[in-house]
């Protein structure tokens, strides 16, 4: 089984037999226990369409799969150039541009005072394309950790288009969802968690 084609097959095949057998009646594994019934009933999930909700519940595991990972790469970026630069590396290290569009972003987000805001670090704000332009800007304080600033930016675009398709509430071929979990264990691999 070390022939790429053989082992993409023998996955693919796997998550058609796990929508299958959902499609067939199986209780979903995603679903239990995933939301809390009393937050599903704050949120009137029981007077939605089933199937969207059955279609979001999938959805759910990647969104959370996806939003560890942009979390732990926000993280992994604060603490190699804290590390590296000191407490002021977003000021140092980030450019301009990014500084002031994750500014207006907090800006905008502060002015709505009864809800949750992101995070009070200004690299919450940032997104997946911003990471790989600081991570590429900052090379030499990253070589240790990664391949290259261009394996970086690869992972990152491959999350990023089916991410912003969760996003916008819609849902996943399984070739899709595989692609994001190769790509998370490559990450994890190299990088740790």
């Amino acid at each position: 089984m070390s022939d790429p084609g053989t082992v993409y097959e023998f996955t693919f095949r796997g998550l058609l037999a796990e929508e299958a057998l959902d499609r067939a009646g199986r209780p979903s594994r995603v679903g239990t226990g995933m939301f809390d019934a009393d937050i599903a009933q704050q949120l009137s999930l029981d007077v939605l369409d089933d199937d969207h909700v059955q279609a979001a519940k999938q959805m759910a595991s990647v969104y959370v799969a996806v939003a560890a990972f942009e979390t732990s790469v926000r993280e992994m970026v604060t603490n190699i150039l804290r590390e590296a630069v000191g407490d002021d590396w977003w000021e140092s290290c980030v450019s301009s541009p990014i500084r002031t569009q994750c500014k207006n972003r907090q800006e905008d987000e502060a002015k709505h005072k009864f809800h949750t805001q992101r995070g009070e670090a200004p690299i919450s704000y940032t997104d997946l394309k911003q990471l790989g332009n600081i991570i590429r800007a900052n090379w030499t304080h990253f070589e240790d950790f990664l391949p290259s600033a261009e394996w970086a930016t690869a992972i990152f675009d491959a999350i990023e288009r089916p991410r912003n398709v969760i996003m916008h509430s819609g849902t996943l071929s399984p070739p899709d969802i595989a692609r994001i979990g190769t790509n998370l264990r490559d990450w994890i691999v190299q990088v740790g968690t």
